[in-house]
């Protein structure tokens, strides 16, 4: 999905949805308050990465480096300003993630230590050398995907897996190295 076609709104208010289909099961989803949602620590890493995404897109350099560090500096996340994310990310914690990947699709559960980047120093973000993920992946606490590598949509890459080939549609990788473990008909939940 391309974000400049449905617009910086659009996207966070598919942002915003997804928060609270994925909290429902929550006592917060029984009185649900619009802005409770915006300002908790789930959502404002999105928000910060979308304005981010959209000065670098627009050719504001120095903003969306402005909106990347204060994302740093508060949640402790890294979001490359030119990573193109799909509507409905959800960072259930944020704390050591690392996303320097081309792009992940849509609804990507991506929790915290993980790492989405290149194998070696990339300082010129060669797109080559960074992995590509699919929509509706969930990456467990410190996995890390690394290198120009395709990761297929509804996949599952396990907790502290180091995940280093491409993997199918409806995988689960798991270990050190990765390696596909199962494949499902269903997503990953």
């Amino acid at each position: 999905m391309d974000l400049s076609e449905i617009g910086l709104c659009k996207t966070l208010r598919l942002d915003l949805l997804r928060q609270r289909e994925l909290l429902s099961g929550s006592p917060l989803a029984w009185n649900w308050r619009l802005w409770l949602y915006m300002l908790s620590p789930r959502f404002l890493p999105v928000l910060l990465f979308r304005l981010a995404y959209k000065s670098q897109s627009v050719g504001l350099g120095f903003i969306a480096r402005s909106f990347s560090m204060l994302n740093f500096l508060v949640f402790g996340i890294e979001i490359a300003t030119i990573c193109k994310i799909g509507p409905g990310v959800f960072f259930p914690h944020t704390q050591g993630t690392v996303i320097g990947a081309v792009s992940i699709g849509e609804n990507a559960v991506i929790y915290q230590g993980v790492t989405l980047g290149a194998k070696d120093l990339d300082f010129t973000y060669d797109a080559t050398r960074r992995p590509v993920v699919g929509d509706n992946v969930l990456v467990g606490a410190g996995a890390k995907v690394l290198g120009g590598l395709i990761v297929g949509s509804n996949v599952c890459i396990a907790a502290n897996a180091v995940l280093l080939e491409s993997v199918a549609d409806y995988s689960v990788a798991a270990g050190v190295p990765a390696r596909v473990v199962s494949v499902r008909g269903v997503k990953c939940e």
